[in-house]
């Protein structure tokens, strides 16, 4: 667009075995409040790296006021105009707010630091942002909410034409949100280009202007937001479209006949409130809902991976205090993470040490797993699940994304689990291996144990469950079940659409 502070085109960017940006644009105008948006894996994060410095585009243009720019650093994209304010306060807790916002551009006199001016500007600064604080104390003495204001009256302070807001409503309660959404409107009149970079969709709605979509490391698409109904919004984000999608025939299995395995009640972490759900004896029950809706959150609040506040958990009608992930184990509770490199797999160890560690672990170290019982375990597992390996004895992280995954699914079978929760198991695996994970599951579910299924691929949550959560925004807003579990309608209950 002629009249664009900022163009982004043709911009690619690979990273080993992954294409990163195939071709992305990406425009923003003065006075604009930009909302980017895009699935895990979209390409955001990676599109934000390029633009501020801190990754390197292989191919394609960066123009801003007219004059192409190529930053290679994060100090190259600041002197360009170009200001980002992260998730997690990327600022000096330690130092005072005033230290702070002047970090290596204080003012000086006769060679020195002119703290007084110093001072002065700092709180001439925080009163256009209706902060009114001692600017002398050190920065960690106020909340999240002050010290993102702070970040951002920094970038402004910097001469930023464009600042780029990368999920600052995630920490934020919403009186908080509300506050910084009129700073926003108040820098958009002045004319600032803004990027807003979030997966609150409803926050999309109330305050940008456009949107543009990234799909798979693609453009998808700029819209005006409100010409864009936010159903329409999550096809794009997913790719379907709600009113042409085809059934997908459902695998048989599973089927609780009215017996309750595990229940929830008013549970609480951190990171979400007012969970309220039941899992039912051989379902495969789902937790639907874009990126951030609260989908991993309710999983590891089950595990015991974060530290419930409050609420009760019941397993099989008995009150059970789940405080850690072995506590879980302990009450025959498995869980395969999202992030499998992470949170998962251990490297350097070998097939037969990575299936067999969640077992020991539940067993305690006076009960040791004998080598002989350890390779009885692990043959039939690589054989039930076929794991493509030329031995146990091979180092997992050498196995193929799909086969890593299987031995996951393995280590928790190990154990003889009543409930296994799995969280995106066939994310970034090929199309037969995840074939194989799902039906899988189905006759796991269809020999009596309960699993768990999350999963940002629609289809495979329609095909697999027998019961499903819809979340939005870290709330449950809907609860599916038999022929209710369809794909379009999942879409209109992330959407907020009424559904018949």
């Amino acid at each position: 667009m002629e009249d664009s502070i900022l163009r982004m085109e043709n911009i690619n960017k690979e990273f080993p075995g992954v294409k990163a940006l195939s071709d992305v644009e990406f425009s923003l105008q003065p006075g604009e409040i930009h909302a980017l948006l895009g699935e895990n894996g979209a390409g955001k994060s990676t599109l934000i790296k390029v633009l501020t410095g801190v990754e390197i585009k292989d191919s394609g243009h960066i123009i801003m006021d007219g004059r192409e720019i190529s930053p290679r650093t994060p100090i190259d994209a600041q002197n360009a105009g170009i200001s980002t304010v992260y998730q997690e306060v990327n600022l000096c807790p330690d130092l005072s707010v005033a230290e702070n916002v002047f970090i290596g551009r204080e003012p000086k006199k006769a060679g020195r630091i002119d703290w007084k001016t110093v001072n002065e500007k700092t709180v001439a600064l925080l009163k256009d942002f209706d902060l009114d604080i001692n600017v002398e104390e050190r920065l960690d003495n106020y909340s999240v909410a002050v010290q993102q204001m702070i970040a951002i009256a920094r970038a402004v302070d910097t001469n930023a034409k464009v600042l780029i807001l990368d999920e600052p409503t995630s920490s934020l309660a919403t009186q908080e949100v509300q506050k910084l959404f009129d700073i926003m409107r108040m820098l958009k009149d002045r004319g600032m280009g803004i990027i807003f970079v979030t997966h609150f969709l409803d926050q999309v709605y109330e305050v940008s202007d456009r949107i543009t979509v990234l799909r798979n490391g693609s453009y998808v698409g700029t819209y005006e937001t409100e010409n864009l109904p936010m159903i329409d919004l999550v096809g794009k984000m997913i790719g379907k479209d709600y009113d042409s999608l085809e059934a997908i025939p459902k695998l048989s299995g599973g089927g609780s006949d009215g017996e309750v395995l595990l229940s929830v009640v008013n549970g609480a972490t951190d990171n979400i409130s007012d969970v309220n759900v039941t899992i039912g004896k051989g379902d495969v029950t789902g937790f639907a809902g874009l990126l951030g809706s609260g989908r991993s959150e309710i999983a590891r609040l089950i595990f015991g991976a974060d530290k419930k506040h409050s609420g009760t958990v019941e397993m099989e009608g008995r009150k059970t205090e789940i405080t850690s992930p072995l506590d879980a184990i302990n009450n025959d509770i498995a869980f395969c993470p999202e992030d499998r490199k992470k949170e998962g797999i251990i490297g350097d160890l070998t097939i037969r040490e990575n299936i067999v560690i969640a077992l020991q672990s539940k067993r305690g170290v006076l009960h040791k797993i004998s080598r002989r019982e350890a390779d009885e375990i692990t043959e039939k597992l690589i054989e039930e699940l076929a794991i493509k390996t030329p031995s146990a004895d091979q180092k997992i992280k050498n196995l193929s994304g799909g086969n890593q995954q299987k031995v996951l699914l393995a280590r928790w079978l190990a154990t003889n689990p009543k409930l296994l929760i799995l969280d995106e198991p066939t994310r970034g695996i090929d199309i037969g291996a995840k074939a194989e994970i799902q039906k899988t599951v189905v006759e796991l579910a269809g020999r009596g144990m309960s699993c768990v299924f999350i999963s940002s691929e629609l289809e495979e949550m329609e095909r697999c469950c027998t019961k499903m959560f819809v979340l939005r925004d870290k709330k449950i807003v809907g609860e599916l079940s038999g022929d209710e579990i369809s794909q379009s309608y999942i879409m209109k209950q992330i959407a907020g659409e009424e559904t018949e």
